[in-house]
């Protein structure tokens, strides 16, 4: 990412905050906490435990940040190794055949930005069919902590926006029990 892209990134952060789009309380920006975790991972890895449902982003010292996230329902979740295979910034967003047919009356494509996109203020997106770690819209943010996608990592804008900056395409993302 380059310093123009990182720049319009923290804007548009900010400007989710002064839109009322971050809320306050239990779901703050300071959901994330750095934590101890174990120098077995590299630094810049990501880890995902699923019993925990959260996300850590390991950086290398014998700490981590770690993120509430929503992981995939029952049958659904994922585990093994990935890679970040991209970023976007308020991706646009089609459903899946799978999520069609449970929801037939989804759009074609919903719109980046629109208020009832599942992909919320960014999406880094994965090496795995159709999965990413993506934000939220307001409405599903209580799914946060609880197993609740087809797949995919859910996270809070704000948290999503956080991770964003802090890894690049190539990034290693492991998924475990």
């Amino acid at each position: 990412m380059n310093q123009k892209q990182k720049h319009c990134l923290r804007l548009f952060s900010i400007a989710l905050s002064l839109c009322g789009l971050v809320p306050t309380g239990s779901a703050s920006p300071s959901a994330r906490e750095i934590v101890k975790f174990s120098p077995d991972y590299p630094a810049g890895m990501i880890v995902i435990k699923q019993s925990e449902r959260k996300l850590y982003l390991i950086t290398g010292d014998g700490t981590a940040i770690r993120y509430p996230i929503a992981i995939g329902k029952t049958g659904k979740a994922w585990k093994g190794e990935a890679f970040v295979a991209g970023k976007f910034v308020q991706p646009a967003w089609s459903p899946p055949e799978v999520v069609r047919h449970d929801h037939p009356n989804f759009p074609d494509v919903i719109p980046g930005g629109a208020p009832n996109n599942p992909m919320g203020a960014a999406a880094i997106t994965l090496n795995l069919s159709e999965v990413a770690i993506h934000g939220t819209t307001d409405t599903m943010r209580k799914s946060v902590g609880t197993a609740a996608s087809y797949g995919c990592i859910r996270m809070y804008n704000e948290d999503v926006l956080d991770l964003f900056e802090r890894v690049d395409v190539g990034t290693r993302v492991v998924a475990v029990p």
